[in-house]
């Protein structure tokens, strides 16, 4: 009788596991294609990693009560995690680093990193803002989690296009990534 407590107790652990490992890059995609096509929206993918800040500020963002639901009925929202720190690649989604590059993100360049898809695959745009002046955006116009009135203004022109959020919506949105900004500080 121990032993079969024993044989349950491990492959409870097993199956535990085998759940916790997260999906492949493309059964998110291809789940998120699907559901936007069902729904009529676009794609917002979001690469980030456990450790990073601005990730979790991107995140809690989208999520925040006056903004959640405007992204909902806009828009669905995958991520894909990559980038992790050693001992932690468990974490990360099979071929997310490769999909990054299939958008034309470049993962020395920062993240978060996020692209507006359609439901079909094409990118609209990504989180690299592109310069004054004119010229290819590159990594190092990484806006990551906008918080700057440029960034959020990016942002916010980028959603405006991508969606049927209303100036007012949009808005409300612009308002709360501006909260992202860090404080400034002054030398005494």
């Amino acid at each position: 009788m121990k032993s079969a407590f024993v044989l349950l107790f491990v492959l409870m652990g097993f199956t535990s596991f085998a759940q916790s490992k997260p999906e492949s890059s493309s059964t998110v995609l291809n789940a998120a294609y699907a559901k936007a096509k069902r729904e009529n929206k676009n794609v917002i993918l979001m690469f980030h990693a456990s450790w990073c800040g601005w990730c979790k500020k991107m995140e809690a963002s989208i999520n925040d009560p006056e903004c959640k639901k405007l992204f909902d009925d806009n828009y669905v929202i995958v991520y894909l995690d990559i980038l992790e720190r050693p001992g932690k690649e468990n974490l990360e989604n099979p071929g997310g680093i490769d999909v990054m590059k299939s958008f034309n993100g470049d993962p020395n360049g920062g993240i978060p990193f996020w692209v507006v898809i359609d439901a079909n695959g094409k990118a609209i745009g990504n989180s690299y803002k592109p310069p004054v002046g004119g010229g290819a955006a590159t990594a190092k116009d990484n806006v990551g989690c906008p918080a700057e009135a440029d960034e959020v203004a990016y942002f916010a022109s980028l959603l405006s296009s991508s969606s049927k959020l209303t100036g007012e919506q949009i808005a409300v949105i612009t308002n709360r990534f501006l909260k992202n900004k860090p404080a400034s500080t002054s030398a005494n």
